[in-house]
């Protein structure tokens, strides 16, 4: 089976460099992944369909090598004005604290979250993107009809073996399973966030003996050894997170690289709620502390998400990683600041 992952990927090495959104994956870091026999993912789940196309075209500028890309899976969310002003009133401080009038806030519809989803769907299958990964659920099954009719090969992503079932039912080529080390937003869409929360080296074996697709690792793997260890348990491939993040072609804010690289004796990563409305893994800090008492009353996922961002922006500039959202895996000791390439070669050339 991993023969055959590897040849409709058209990879030489199990390793997938994970599709961090945000602009963390940029297509410098895409191309060199893929230049190096991995797989190489754009993170496009914030992005529109021109940016998509884009970033899209950029990569296949820099390679001709196989790379994929990620979309989010657009969730039904209502606008709650009672719920938005709550979150913006516990907001208020931490703007004036970073001298910010937080700019008057347009929140995007759920049909118009929709639109732009089937929008860059279009984009992939007409810049024919060779690899799509969808995250935070399964798409319709015309979409992912339309994918294969373009010869498209198609990933879901699950926390569960059965989220995992569901996304070989729905005829998706493979699943990415994130175990709860994984640093970023989980990507549960059946199971509730608490029952989302299966360690990967659990996760693998039993999922792997019950789904015929196959079986992509994610979470906690930095070298060779969490490789190896995912692909004795079954898996076929290693989805990377935190260990490209801190790599020199990284887009993350370089606070973001230092917490990882510098802070690993002290800080310690936590599920939050608080910048996005959905939950996800980073290194705690000030604002994820403060925002727990009210994080269960936040508006859903992507409300929350842009109600933060004037924080996040102005933490960045005044260069306060207190307010900002560092995500991150539970292995953030094995990080390193080296180039994709000698990531990639570290993983693989000492098997």
């Amino acid at each position: 089976m991993a023969n055959r992952l590897f040849e409709a990927l058209s990879i030489t090495h199990p390793i997938i460099q994970a599709p961090m959104a945000g602009g963390i994956t940029t297509a410098e870091l895409v191309i060199a992944v893929s230049e190096a026999g991995g797989l190489g993912m754009i993170g496009a789940g914030y992005l529109n369909a021109e940016s998509t196309r884009n970033q899209i075209q950029e990569v296949k500028a820099g390679t001709d090598k196989s790379f994929g890309i990620n979309l989010f899976v657009p969730n039904p969310y209502k606008e709650e004005e009672d719920v938005i002003h709550r979150a913006q009133v516990s907001l208020q401080p931490f703007l004036e604290k970073l001298g910010s009038s937080g700019a008057e806030s347009e929140f995007l519809s759920y049909e118009q979250t929709l639109g732009i989803f089937l929008e860059q769907v279009k984009v992939v299958i007409q810049e024919k993107v060779p690899v799509c990964s969808f995250t935070f659920g399964i798409p319709s099954s015309d979409v992912i009809h339309f994918l294969k009719q373009a010869g498209v090969y198609t990933i879901g992503t699950a926390t569960t073996l059965a989220e995992a079932q569901a996304i070989e039912a729905a005829g998706m080529d493979a699943v990415v399973l994130q175990g709860s080390e994984a640093g970023g937003h989980r990507g549960n869409f059946l199971a509730e966030v608490e029952q989302s929360m299966i360690g990967l080296m659990a996760l693998i074996p039993q999922t792997v003996d019950k789904v015929n697709i196959p079986v992509i690792a994610a979470g906690g793997i930095m070298d060779r050894r969490g490789v190896k260890a995912a692909r004795c348990l079954g898996a076929q491939a290693a989805q990377l997170g935190t260990a490209f993040l801190t790599c020199k072609e990284s887009g993350a804010n370089p606070l973001h690289k230092q917490a990882i690289l510098e802070g690993q004796q002290v800080d310690k990563t936590t599920l939050t709620k608080a910048f996005s409305g959905k939950a996800a893994r980073g290194i705690e800090n000030d604002f994820i502390r403060e925002m727990r008492e009210v994080e269960t009353e936040l508006p859903d996922f992507p409300i929350q998400n842009t109600l933060t961002k004037p924080i996040r922006s102005a933490a960045a500039q005044n260069n306060d990683r207190n307010m900002m959202s560092l995500w991150c895996g539970q292995n953030p000791n094995l990080a390193e600041p080296i180039t994709a390439k000698e990531l990639v070669h570290k993983l693989v050339d000492e098997e």
